[in-house]
């Protein structure tokens, strides 16, 4: 089994990658969204609720197909070479899905932390005759604090999420571990990815741990 994994891990690096921007883009949505289901305004609200039920609704591969597969149903994205070219990325394509699969979720986390602030800390801010944004300026980086212990299972399963890139040809550790089994026909390749896997994400729940204890360092102090 472990003759495999020379072979196997140079799709470490695509499977890191998309992992990261993934994670990115979802934090960055994820904050946006969070911040407009705290302020409620009518429309985004809704929007956003929309967003999430048909993200955390459907599975993640079938979000994937219709991202790398659905804009080549179209006759004027074909047509139109620059778009094309970009849509037509297996890497582009596995990250959007993952960002905005992961995005819905990281929302779902960051809202619940929201909603757990106790009252009493935003009656205190609005005695002292701060403003809705200056409050949420005060709050938010509390209540995401609150909520890493989540987000780092978050972390590890889209790492784990990005095995199903492999189905839109992209050539990550389960690309190469499908190709590597059409070479031999040997299922103890499956068990060597699946030990690739298991050792970067006991190093990405170590990472998040790490960070967590960071950040709640205050509380300890106090």
């Amino acid at each position: 089994m472990f003759e495999y994994i020379p072979d196997i891990i140079q799709g470490l690096p695509t499977s890191l990658t998309l992992t990261v921007v993934s994670l990115l883009v979802a934090l960055v949505l994820a904050l946006l969204f969070t911040i407009v289901l705290t302020l409620r305004p009518i429309v985004l609200t809704q929007l956003v609720q929309g967003y999430i039920t048909l993200f955390t609704g459907t599975p993640l591969l079938v979000q994937i197909f219709l991202i790398y597969y659905g804009p080549g149903q179209f006759d004027w994205i074909k047509q139109t070479p620059w778009l094309w070219n970009m849509l037509s990325q297996p890497w582009l394509c596995a990250m959007v899905a993952l960002a905005l699969n992961s995005a819905a979720y990281t929302t779902q986390l960051f809202y619940g932390a929201v909603r757990a602030i106790p009252s009493g800390q935003w009656q205190s801010c609005e005695a002292l005759g701060m403003s809705r944004s200056q409050t949420l300026r005060i709050l938010l980086p509390f209540a995401f604090k609150r909520a890493l212990s989540s987000y780092s299972n978050e972390v590890v399963l889209i790492f784990k999420s990005t095995s199903l890139a492999y189905t839109i040809t992209l050539m990550e550790v389960m690309g190469y571990s499908q190709q590597m089994y059409g070479r031999t026909y040997d299922v103890m390749v499956f068990g060597a990815a699946g030990v690739i896997y298991l050792c970067v994400n006991g190093l990405l729940t170590l990472i998040m741990r790490m960070v967590e204890r960071r950040a709640l360092a205050f509380e300890r102090r106090n």
